[in-house]
């Protein structure tokens, strides 16, 4: 069945806790039904935790804003049971091209081996990730969401925070153990607490144009650098669902950004690109600049910071979204061992190591990439028309090329999370990482390796016999993969395995530890330090 998620309007309705002749109490209150709200609470409730979600409008986002997700994002919401709606949606793809005025420069592939259950990117208009993170969270009875709901006051104070929500029918409060913040790059509650995000500003405006049209383009993502179609300036263009296509116009600071948004304006430009005889018709366009900025931390006592609220960058390469979807599924599981009072609140400290190295990883390639893709004086744009010109033919040119370094896994190499390695391992699979996929064949069916971790603590074993794992709090299962189920020997080499060989897994699938041979005292004393009480 069809949804038109764009034009989706939510009822305001009044709640209990409206009338409540004391302020009610919720364990988490998370803010902002975004795709990083969105996913902290169904992350949450699929933990067991009751959840409160709370936004100011009636309605998912507007426009297809964020297009393109990621493998790994893929990955966290084949956890929250709704990966298979994403990718069935999404246009997949994997190869991207560059062009330097009329000519292709080089091609590059994002996922060249095979053997991984998602593809390496799939581009979905943001407000049908929305939707299908919606109906997975209103299927959810952990969760209650109330729309036209605005926080308009946060207080601190023993041990809880207390919020002051308007509604339509007036105000009232109500009081939480934690609350996370993911209500957006201009986040209420950020001001409320008196607190900024700082970082730097580009001075450059660029036209989102969202064009339904019958075209021969390929699903890919094109990048052209000073084509003839739009002298002096950079094109991007990706394929979405229903005949929609992304098409980015760099602009330069000086365009005037009412202006540009009137049709007279857009449909030349696209034209140019397309053909005059081109058939087609405006979805929606939009002029933005943007900003790499940060918050200089992402916990303040009890309310946590998330996404865009936590965190900002550039649009080439596709991080921020994707980032987002990483905070969340971060700090979830964190959380949800707090309350069950499984781990110390301190855990939760781990969550601002972790995100905000993330964050710095994903500003410090956003940046290089706008500086590259718009350079700020005749030096700049010498040194990068000379390397695209010579990226044509030589190799070590097309690694100085940054049309947007695309998003990447983080891995929390430097995580106090983390046991070190007390044997000798090769491979990307180290303590931090986040586990990689590989296809098995279980008891005569085909399965995957991600699938089968599930979302606890995990005891990944590669061996023909499963251990017994020591009795912890929280609990470990066992994973194990023998020589049979894993025939084509891609987890061993991803692994790097050996018989007995045991990596233990923590809920958002990142390793905290790995051995060469299961012991349960090391398993003991790595799960403490993973949930923060080592």
């Amino acid at each position: 069945m069809h949804v038109d998620y764009q034009s989706l309007r939510f009822e305001y309705r009044r709640s209990p806790d409206q009338s409540a002749a004391q302020m009610a109490h919720h364990p988490v209150v998370v803010v902002g039904a975004g795709p990083v709200g969105l996913a902290t609470a169904i992350d949450l409730a699929q933990s067991g935790q009751r959840v409160l979600l709370l936004d100011d409008d009636r309605c998912l986002s507007h426009g297809s804003r964020a297009i393109c997700f990621a493998k790994r994002t893929l990955e966290i919401f084949d956890r929250l049971g709704c990966g298979d709606r994403m990718v069935e949606k999404g246009i997949t793809w994997k190869l991207g091209r560059v062009f330097h005025r009329d000519e292709p420069v080089y091609s590059f592939d994002l996922l060249p081996e095979g053997g991984h259950r998602r593809p390496a990117f799939i581009n979905l208009q943001q407000y049908y990730v929305e939707g299908f993170l919606l109906d997975r969270a209103r299927s959810l009875p952990e969760i209650e969401i109330r729309w036209d709901n605005r926080v308009s006051g946060i207080v601190q104070s023993a041990g809880k925070v207390e919020l002051t929500v308007e509604t339509p029918e007036g105000e009232y409060r109500l009081l939480a153990d934690y609350v996370v913040a993911a209500d957006g790059a201009r986040s209420p509650i950020r001001k409320a607490l008196g607190l900024e995000s700082k970082g730097r500003s580009f001075r450059d405006r660029f036209l989102i144009a969202d064009v339904r049209m019958k075209a021969d383009f390929p699903a890919e993502r094109w990048f052209w650098f000073d084509p003839p179609f739009h002298p002096n300036q950079s094109v991007l263009l990706h394929s979405q669902p229903d005949g929609v296509w992304r098409i980015d116009f760099q602009l330069g600071w000086d365009a005037d950004p009412v202006a540009e948004r009137a049709p007279e304006r857009v449909i030349p430009r696209v034209r140019a690109l397309l053909g005059q005889e081109a058939e087609f018709e405006l979805e929606w366009v939009s002029v933005y600049t943007f900003s790499c900025l940060r918050m200089e931390r992402f916990r303040h006592g009890r309310v946590i910071f998330a996404g865009d609220a936590a965190h900002g960058v550039s649009p080439f390469g596709a991080r921020g979204a994707n980032g987002g979807i990483q905070d969340a599924e971060n700090i979830a599981w964190k959380l949800a061992l707090v309350l069950r009072g499984e781990a110390p609140d301190s855990l939760l400290d781990s969550y601002d190591m972790e995100r905000a190295a993330a964050a710095d990883e994903n500003i410090l390639n956003s940046t290089r990439s706008t500086d590259f893709i718009t350079p700020k004086n005749e030096a700049s744009r010498a040194f990068r028309d000379a390397t695209l010109d010579l990226a044509k033919d030589c190799a070590f040119a097309r690694r100085l090329v940054n049309s947007g370094r695309l998003s990447m896994p983080s891995t929390y190499r430097d995580s106090p999370l983390n046991t070190p390695d007390a044997d000798t391992f090769s491979g990307a699979v180290v303590p931090g990482a986040p586990a990689l996929d590989a296809p098995l064949m279980v008891d005569g069916a085909s399965d995957w390796l991600l699938r089968r971790l599930g979302g606890g603590f995990t005891l990944l074993h590669f061996a023909e016999e499963a251990p017994v794992p020591p009795d912890t709090v929280p609990p470990i299962r066992v994973v194990t993969v023998t020589s049979a189920e894993d025939a084509e020997g891609i987890a061993a080499r991803r692994y790097d395995t050996q018989p007995g060989t045991t990596y233990l897994i923590r809920p958002d699938q990142h390793v905290c530890a790995r051995w060469r041979r299961f012991d349960p005292d090391a398993v003991r004393v790595a799960l403490d330090r993973a949930t923060g009480r080592g």
